[in-house]
């Protein structure tokens, strides 16, 4: 059975839950729209869970943004289908729901109140678009991608023995 989430914004204006098969917080995501959004440290961690579990209380305080990507893998700029919630109360950004995988949605970890497993490794993604001033701290069984990383994150919890059933 699936681990259930608890999350909130700053404020307490928005709360919710999400069921995950797959929660503990290894991506270091260093795009601009991460860091932007969700990165003090210069990159954000989300996290995988199942898009029809998720309950949401003070729904009337989401706002939703939608990047527009403009890099060196798209020919022109272009908006994103991601849709990144947030409090409009206090600004805390809380998931991100992509309609390419409409079963999926995506946790900040900053938002979830849930403890969450400690990662044995972390994958660290994007170091093409990381911050100048951003120095990653990548262990010694860390992994790092200038863009995506191979593994899905359903198979990189499958391989470490961390996939809740």
């Amino acid at each position: 059975m699936p681990v259930r989430l608890e999350g909130s914004c700053h404020c307490g204006a928005v709360r919710f839950s999400v069921d995950s098969h797959t929660p503990a917080p290894y991506q270091r995501c260093y795009c601009s729209i991460c860091r932007k959004q969700q990165g003090g440290g210069g990159y954000a961690i989300n996290l995988c869970s199942l898009a029809k579990t998720l309950e949401v209380t003070g729904e009337q305080h989401l706002g939703l943004y939608r990047a527009n990507i403009q890099d060196d893998e798209h020919e022109q700029c272009e908006l994103s289908t991601a849709e990144r919630r947030f409090c409009t109360s206090c600004g805390a950004g809380l998931w991100l729901y992509d309609p390419r995988w409409p079963d999926l949605v995506y946790p900040f970890a900053s938002a979830i109140d849930s403890n969450l497993p400690h990662p044995p490794t972390l994958v660290h993604l994007m170091l093409k678009y990381k911050a100048n001033w951003v120095d990653p701290e990548i262990g010694a069984d860390d992994i790092s991608f200038d863009l995506f990383p191979e593994q899905s994150i359903e198979d990189w919890h499958k391989a470490r023995g961390l996939w809740v059933d």
